[in-house]
């Protein structure tokens, strides 16, 4: 008997990703939650507290799935995971577009509608939320995410832990570099580095902003 796949998280990205999980026939064991969590998510029993993860390892479980919505922490957890031997699993919708050249690494969430293209590299822990679209030769880094609706022209390139926000738009060729955080509904026309708060049409960099006052 295949024992299901241990959830990290019990929020509201956690439903979306057990309903993906279970769109693939992978059946959901346990949730690990903060303390002060329900105690069920989407019918699924909540641990309270990271130490059950390590339990629920040595009682055989090997299979789970990274549900936080912060990029850092989500990262950290999943090297904990994999620390202890589990294999981390993608929960991809099976209403998302993927191309057979793509690459994917592990851990990645892939929701409903979206769309990857050829040759794209999708790091590990990423996740790629509702409708957003990533075109030809993307690299995307670990532990980022592309918030619904964005969208990525081709050669774009994100740099571990980027979060772009709802309905940001990509040209061509452009390179965000880490920890970059881009405001919702942002026009990306220029690289961008490390570290940077953009937002705007197009996107400008609101530190710099924030100095010059």
């Amino acid at each position: 008997m295949t024992l299901g796949v241990v959830i990290v998280g019990a929020g509201g990205h956690a439903k979306v990703c057990i309903e993906l999980l279970r769109a693939m026939n992978k059946p959901v064991a346990f949730c690990i939650g903060a303390e002060g969590s329900e105690s069920s998510c989407l019918g699924v029993s909540v641990l309270q507290g990271d130490a059950h993860l390590e339990e629920l390892r040595r009682a055989g479980y090997a299979s789970a799935f990274i549900a936080v919505g912060s990029n850092a922490l989500r990262q950290r957890l999943g090297a904990l995971a994999k620390g202890l031997g589990y294999e981390l699993v993608n929960a991809i919708s099976p209403t998302a577009a993927v191309s057979p050249t793509a690459r994917l690494g592990c851990g990645i969430a892939i929701m409903a509608g979206a769309v990857v293209n050829a040759d794209t590299c999708i790091g590990d822990l990423v996740i790629v939320n509702t409708s957003a679209s990533i075109d030809h030769d993307g690299r995307i880094g670990e532990a980022a995410h592309v918030a619904p609706h964005c969208g990525l022209a081709g050669n774009v390139t994100l740099g571990p832990r980027v979060f772009l926000g709802i309905g940001c738009k990509l040209i061509p060729g452009v390179s965000i570099g880490a920890d970059v955080v881009a405001g919702a509904g942002s026009v990306i026309i220029s690289d961008i580095p490390d570290q940077s708060r953009i937002a705007g049409i197009p996107a400008k960099n609101l530190q710099k902003k924030d100095k010059d006052k």
